[in-house]
């Protein structure tokens, strides 16, 4: 957790000075890439900081330990579907929303309804019936 939070740090600070630099450099008359580059180093000063707040609650990482192994990571990370079909068809409701955005609005809802469909069904692939897990 702390070297997460290093990294995000650095990452900051690296992004600040790009933001700072680039601002000196355009003569601050480039309205995009300004307000976006100091968004982006705001965004890992928050993250720092939420790991910062975060790092009493959980126990210590592996890879804060000097002494910490690769094979200490293993474990169950999580549960999953690979007979799942929802994320081709998220896959291809996202495509639909992209073409929407060259060709026309009316693709695009088709393409949001899409992606409404499948993200629906994932969030619920494994749900049968009223409150079972």
């Amino acid at each position: 957790m702390k070297i997460n939070q290093q990294l995000f740090a650095i990452l900051g600070t690296f992004f600040l000075a790009v933001a700072i630099v680039y601002t000196i450099w355009t003569r601050g008359t480039e309205w995009v890439g300004i307000p976006a580059l100091f968004a982006l180093a705001g965004m890992q000063y928050m993250i720092a900081y939420y790991l910062r707040l975060v790092e009493k609650e959980y126990k210590t990482g592996v890879d804060d330990k000097d002494d910490g192994e690769i094979e200490e990571y293993s474990g169950t990370y999580g549960r999953f579907a690979p007979w799942s079909w929802w994320p081709l068809g998220l896959g291809a409701a996202a495509a639909i929303v992209v073409l929407g955005v060259a060709i026309d609005w009316w693709i695009f809802i088709i393409g949001i309804g899409a992606g409404l469909f499948f993200v629906t069904g994932w969030v619920f692939e494994f749900s049968r019936g009223q409150h079972k897990h």
